[in-house]
C-alpha cells in the first residue's frame, strides 16, 4: 500500500498539527513545506508528526479534505431552508466563489492536477470533500425548491454542478493561470449576479 493511502492515526494533538501544517501549506505549497517547518510551527516535535502521518503528502491531503468539510459546514449554515431560492442561491454562490479564488483552494487544486498521475488517491480524496460536498449541500435544496414550486429542475444532480459551474465563470481561469490574483468586490459580485440570473433564467418558475 503507499504511503500516503495509511489510515491516518488520531490523537489529542491532531489538530495542532492540522492547523500548523495548513499555515505552512498555504504558506509555501506542497513541495515547498518542510516537516521542520510544520513541526515547528504546529509546535509538535517531528516524531510526534510522524506518529500521527506517515508522510508529507498524507498530511497534506488531510488538511485539504479538513479545510473542505469546514467550507462546507459553514456553506451549510448560510442555506436557510425557508428562504426563497433566489436568496439561498445568492448566498451559496458567495460563499462558492470567494473559496475557489481562495489561496487555499488555488494551492490544493494546482496540487492535485499536478500530482493527479503519480498519486491519484489526492485528487480523489479533495474531490469527495469538495466539488462532490457541494453537489451533496446543494442539490438537495434544489429538490426542495423544485417541492415548493420555485424551480422546474428534471436532475437537480446535474443542476447542482451547472451552478457550481456558473460561479466559476471567467475568475477561476484567470485565478488558476496566473493571469490576475486579486478581484475587486465589483468583479466578484459580476460573476455572483450572473450565475444566479443564468439559472434562474433556466430553471426559475415565473409567478403570476
Amino acid at each position: 500500500m503507499d504511503a500516503a493511502t495509511k489510515k491516518t492515526k488520531t490523537g489529542r494533538k491532531m489538530a495542532q498539527v492540522l492547523e500548523g501544517a495548513r499555515k505552512v501549506f498555504m504558506a509555501d505549497g506542497l513541495e515547498g513545506a518542510s516537516v521542520d517547518a510544520i513541526a515547528r510551527e504546529a509546535g509538535v516535535s517531528k516524531a510526534t508528526l510522524y506518529s500521527y502521518f506517515s508522510d508529507k503528502r498524507r498530511l497534506f491531503i488531510d488538511v485539504a479534505c479538513t479545510e473542505c468539510r469546514r467550507q462546507a459546514d459553514h456553506a451549510v449554515a448560510l442555506i436557510d431552508q425557508s428562504a426563497d431560492a433566489e436568496y439561498v442561491l445568492h448566498a451559496a454562490a458567495d460563499h462558492m466563489v470567494h473559496f475557489v479564488l481562495s489561496d487555499f483552494a488555488q494551492s490544493v487544486y494546482r496540487v492535485c492536477v499536478a500530482e493527479s498521475d503519480r498519486f491519484p488517491e489526492l485528487g480523489q480524496e479533495f474531490y469527495k470533500s469538495g466539488p462532490q460536498l457541494s453537489e451533496d449541500i446543494l442539490a438537495p435544496f434544489l429538490d426542495l425548491a423544485v417541492s415548493r414550486g420555485e424551480l422546474d429542475i428534471q436532475d437537480t444532480t446535474l443542476a447542482a454542478f451547472q451552478f457550481a459551474a456558473l460561479c466559476k465563470a471567467e475568475i477561476f481561469d484567470k485565478r488558476v493561470f496566473g493571469v490576475q490574483d486579486r478581484f475587486t468586490k465589483s468583479e466578484i459580485a459580476r460573476i455572483i449576479d450572473g450565475a444566479v440570473k443564468m439559472f434562474l433564467a433556466r430553471y426559475g418558475v415565473a409567478s403570476d
